[in-house]
């Protein structure tokens, strides 16, 4: 058993093993801890150290990026700004020019504007003037006076323009009667090959108001028609004062072609209207029958060939019957002659035969065998004999 003084107390006391090796234990245990603990302090010291130097140095850097985000963030902000400024100054620009268009363009317009009212006014004013000669020539005229100034009056409307427009027409009085009756005037337009290109027959009808009998437009329609197809024309106008109140013939140009073809109806100031709306009309419709003329002529032209070809067959035909019949005539002639020649053939051969027994007879003949049974013949060889020795 060990003895232990109290360092406190200055007691002592008197422990055994177990109990010794108890407070050993103890001791080491409170050591232990202690020495724990202060390690654990200092470990949490260190790392505190270490904690606080990476979040100042993460702080540095987040600091640093948050730095050149609001570097770049103020750049974008001032480019923005800027490109806010020039788009503007863009929009604000085409914004003027396009004021200063419209501008101009309103003032343009305007212009145009008087220019045309200005215009029509003018020729407003113009047909008021006419319409008031026409009233006058009514009120001052007789009736034939008065048909005679509406003639006169189309007349120079259509010279005015003749050289510029239908440098190429004709329009003169018609006054062909062979066939009973004749038109006032007929209009024909050409091209520069003299090809037809559209033709009007054209009768003016006035009146005066005083005129005791009171004609309508659809009494001259017959006639007219009549007039039209004689001079083998394809249109056929009427220009016309009469019917002053008619609403539908006031409309302008009336198309009667539900009562003859090819028909109009027109007042006085429509009269140049109406030759040249026909005549434009008629020159669209020439290059269609260009084109169909031409597709009829190579139609022709297949149709000629096809016949050509029928007819060289038909004559070859002929000709090879002919020559077949006389090729045939000829080989029998040749046959003829073959067997006429053969013929011929036997007759020289069977001369021939007798030709070699001729021959033969006179190569046996001699003086002996002629003087044989003829003593007279003798006796004259015999003499001819001695007289040569």
């Amino acid at each position: 058993m060990s003895e232990i003084k109290c360092p406190n107390c200055g007691k002592t006391f008197k422990i055994d093993e177990n109990s010794y090796a108890e407070i050993v234990k103890q001791v080491r245990d409170a050591e232990f801890s202690s020495d724990i603990e202060a390690k654990i302090h200092d470990a949490t010291e260190v790392l505190h150290a270490k904690s606080a130097a990476e979040y100042l140095k993460l702080k540095n850097e987040k600091d640093a990026e948050i730095s050149k985000l609001e570097a770049k963030i103020s750049s974008f902000e001032a480019e923005k700004k800027l490109a806010i400024s020039e788009a503007v100054s863009k929009v604000e620009k085409e914004r003027d020019e396009i004021k200063n268009k419209l501008e101009v363009s309103v003032a343009e317009n305007k212009s145009k504007e008087i220019v045309l009212k200005e215009k029509y006014e003018g020729a407003l004013a113009l047909k008021d003037e006419q319409i008031s000669q026409l009233k006058d020539f009514k009120a001052k005229q007789s009736t034939k006076m008065v048909g005679e100034s509406l003639e006169q009056f189309c007349h120079d409307e259509f010279d005015k323009i003749r050289m510029t427009a239908f440098p190429n027409a004709y329009f003169e009085k018609d006054n062909d009667a062979k066939t009973g009756s004749k038109g006032d005037f007929i209009f024909r337009d050409f091209d520069e090959n003299g090809v037809e290109i559209v033709s009007i027959m054209f009768e003016m009808k006035n009146e005066m108001d005083t005129t005791a009998t009171k004609h309508k437009n659809e009494d001259f329609f017959k006639e007219l028609d009549k007039d039209r197809n004689e001079k083998k024309c394809e249109y056929a106008v009427l220009v016309s004062l009469l019917e002053a109140n008619h609403e539908l013939y006031n409309t302008g140009i009336v198309d009667v072609s539900y009562r003859y073809p090819k028909m109009y109806v027109v007042r006085p100031q429509f009269f140049i209207t109406i030759i040249t709306l026909l005549r434009n009309a008629a020159l669209k419709s020439l290059e269609m029958k260009r084109e169909l003329a031409l597709a009829r002529e190579q139609n022709l032209d297949i149709t000629h060939f096809e016949e050509n070809i029928e007819a060289f067959k038909a004559g070859f035909a002929r000709n090879y019957e002919l020559a077949s019949k006389k090729f045939k005539t000829a080989i029998e002639e040749i046959d003829k002659t073959i067997d006429h020649l053969q013929k011929t053939k036997e007759a020289l051969l069977r001369s021939e035969d007798n030709l070699r027994l001729a021959n033969d007879k006179a190569d046996n003949l001699s003086v002996k065998r002629l003087t044989r049974g003829n003593p007279t013949m003798k006796a004259k060889f015999d003499e001819l004999k001695n007289s040569q020795k």
